[in-house]
């Protein structure tokens, strides 16, 4: 019993220390002698489920959030920099749901042009990256959502999405969205860099 509390002070202060969320896995390597760590953390994320804090599993790890109840209370004016636009707020939908995904591709499910400066602005959020480029003309940037979106929204994977239609049928999105007709993705991604390209992502070199 001594030893089962010390495992779970040892979680405990791994979690509260660490600046991002722990997987499993590296919570284990510090407890050698545990051949299940999962069993311990769902264990403390039921003692922690009516508490100021609660122990989630997002983005592939585990981390202590504030309780969602408790945000009326917590939450400070403040002034907000920079609020995300509706397109930017579509363009990161689509960018979920169909990920990998190009600006051009973006533009055909929206039906509307996508400025350079909304991919921009989800870019330096760290909400999206490159992943690489089609092997079509012209070489397009493919995007991605990212660890530190999936954080930020409290999400544990991606398929804990809603899907555009869920977000249409919510009043969430406003798309006149016509056929998605992307003649490349027709192959499910296969044109895609099999190799994993690895490249240095540069803002003017955007030429979709």
């Amino acid at each position: 019993m001594e030893e089962r509390h010390r495992q779970l002070r040892v979680i405990e202060a791994l979690l509260f220390s660490a600046k991002t969320p722990l997987p499993a896995q590296i919570i284990g390597e510090h407890i050698p002698e545990l051949e299940d760590v999962t069993v311990l953390l769902a264990d403390l994320a039921a003692h922690y489920s009516e508490r100021g804090v609660n122990l989630i599993n997002v983005a592939g790890g585990w981390t202590f959030r504030t309780a969602p109840d408790l945000a009326p209370v917590l939450r400070r004016e403040a002034e907000v920099q920079r609020k995300l636009s509706r397109a930017a707020l579509e363009t990161l939908a689509i960018e979920a749901d169909h990920q990998p995904v190009t600006r051009i591709e973006i533009e055909q499910i929206r039906g509307v042009t996508v400025n350079k400066g909304t991919l921009d602005i989800l870019f330096d959020a760290d909400w999206i990256a490159p992943r690489g480029r089609r092997r079509t003309p012209g070489r397009p940037v493919t995007w991605v959502t990212t660890d530190a979106f999936l954080n930020h929204f409290g999400l544990s994977e991606t398929d804990d999405l809603p899907g555009i239609e869920e977000l249409k049928a919510a009043g969430l999105l406003d798309l006149s969205t016509p056929p998605l007709i992307i003649a490349e993705a027709a192959q499910d991604f296969a044109d895609e860099d099999e190799d994993g390209e690895v490249f240095e992502f540069e803002r003017e070199e955007d030429k979709e």
